[in-house]
């Protein structure tokens, strides 16, 4: 059974709801998963996940949210390589705050990609402004990134 590991950088709950609201998707899909709350750099390096999904919101000016910034410090002080994950990403953010929309996510991205691991499909950016519940937009991003991830395997 295929082992997906949800690492989860959440201020007010709203990228742990995310979370909480697809794993069903991936179990019905055959995966086993863990929601990491307080991700730590082990869980994406030499664990025996075979995919990440990460559910990271943006505070402030494109910050991280407190409980995910021990992670990214962790991230850039180990510099692992991470040529061997594969991963998905779901950014949360507000447009509102112009420049620096889902700045967490993508900084994510950024930091993810130089260590050398490999997103699959599209990031996800999810709009506070256009989309009250963010598992309404995730929900159908979630079940179309499973089915591409199913037909690369096959």
């Amino acid at each position: 059974m295929p082992k997906l590991n949800i690492l989860v950088g959440t201020m007010y709950g709203g990228a742990l709801d995310v979370a909480e609201q697809v794993k069903p998707l991936f179990e019905q899909a055959g995966y086993a998963v863990t929601i990491h709350e307080q991700p730590s750099v082990d869980d994406i390096v030499g664990g025996d996940a075979d995919l990440v999904l990460f559910c990271v919101s943006t505070t402030g000016s494109g910050d991280f949210p407190g409980s995910f910034v021990p992670f990214v410090r962790n991230l850039r002080d180990r510099s692992p390589a991470l040529t061997s994950l594969r991963y998905g990403l779901i950014a949360l953010g507000d447009s509102s705050y112009g420049d620096t929309f889902c700045g967490a996510g993508r900084a994510l991205d950024e930091l993810l990609a130089d260590h050398g691991a490999t997103r699959l499909g599209e990031r996800l950016e999810v709009d506070a402004m256009e989309t009250f519940m963010a598992d309404d937009a995730a929900v159908p991003w979630v079940e179309e990134w499973i089915v591409a991830q199913q037909l690369e395997v096959a």
